[in-house]
């Protein structure tokens, strides 16, 4: 009885172990991950895809995340074109493209961050060095060649990590650009004075084009006038002629009659209630005034 117990004990422990062993030969890998498969730390498999997969109980399984990563970096100073220090925070995004020599080379997420590190600092120090400040920051768009640099930056810094470490780098970018402590004020000075120069230049440019806007202004009103006045001329000219070949119809129609409407005319003009005048006897005025008009052919 005691040994039946005991062969049934090992039996039992004989398959709770082929179980166990059994369960810890299979894995699955979830779409966001990639796996390989190790003997003693040396790869056995390339990378293995999402699925259920199959592996020796002796063998060992390493897994990696399969997802875009974002690195940032701490803040480096780094010297522009025009010797000027600039203290630059960037952020890396990457993945790893090729985990075979991902483990082979780097081996984790820490060394790898590292790594980029490295490549990245000395392509954006290779980069910045060929560009002027102005070529950073600027208030006029079209002289900031940020987007150049690190366009550049990223095909010398991915094809560096690709190659050795198997590690793709999707994008790398500028967070924020700034000045050494000891050097604001006197980047800040530098910057006020350039942008009073501009201001004056602007200012003078917006005079200048004032006083030509004016002068033109002056010249189109002295043309206006000119022909507003040789206008008037002419229409006065046609009116005086007008009036005189009027007058001189009325007057062959009726010399008499033309005598008294304009002596009538001068009376209205000479003559008010504050005006006081002596005629004699025969003043051709006295005459009218009395007689009235004088009849045809009297003289």
């Amino acid at each position: 009885m005691s040994s039946l117990s005991k062969a049934s004990w090992l039996r039992v422990g004989g398959i709770g172990l082929g179980v166990v062993l059994l369960w810890n030969s299979f894995f699955v890998v979830p779409e966001t991950e990639t796996a390989i498969v190790t003997l003693f730390g040396k790869p056995m498999w390339n990378a293995v895809e999402p699925g259920l997969h199959f592996k020796w109980p002796v063998e060992s399984l390493l897994r990696f995340e399969k997802r875009l990563m974002v690195y940032n970096p701490r803040p480096s100073e780094f010297l522009t074109g025009d010797k000027k220090n600039l203290v630059v925070e960037s952020d890396v995004v990457w993945k790893i493209s090729d985990p075979k020599r991902f483990l082979q080379t780097v081996g984790d997420i820490v060394t790898a961050e590292m790594r980029l590190h490295d490549i990245v600092w000395a392509a954006l120090a290779a980069e910045l060095g060929n560009v002027e400040l102005s070529g950073l920051v600027s208030a006029e768009p079209g002289r900031v060649k940020t987007g150049e640099v690190l366009a550049r930056v990223l095909a010398i810094a991915g094809g560096v990590a690709r190659e050795q470490f198997g590690i793709e780098v999707a994008d790398v970018q500028i967070k924020r650009l700034n000045f050494p402590e000891q050097n604001k004020q006197s980047v800040f000075a530098r910057m006020r004075a350039e942008r009073e120069r501009i201001a004056k230049q602007y200012r003078a440019e917006g005079e200048e084009q004032a006083m030509r806007i004016r002068a033109e202004a002056d010249r189109q009103r002295e043309i206006l006038l000119a022909e507003a006045y040789r206008e008037a001329e002419k229409l006065k000219g046609h009116g005086d002629a007008e009036a005189t070949r009027i007058y001189g119809e009325a007057y062959s129609r009726d010399p008499q009659f033309y005598k008294l409407v304009r002596t009538l005319d001068a009376y209205r003009k000479i003559l008010d209630d504050k005006t006081s005048i002596i005629l004699s006897s025969d003043s051709e005025l006295l005459k009218l005034l009395t007689q009235g008009r004088p009849k045809s052919g009297a003289h």
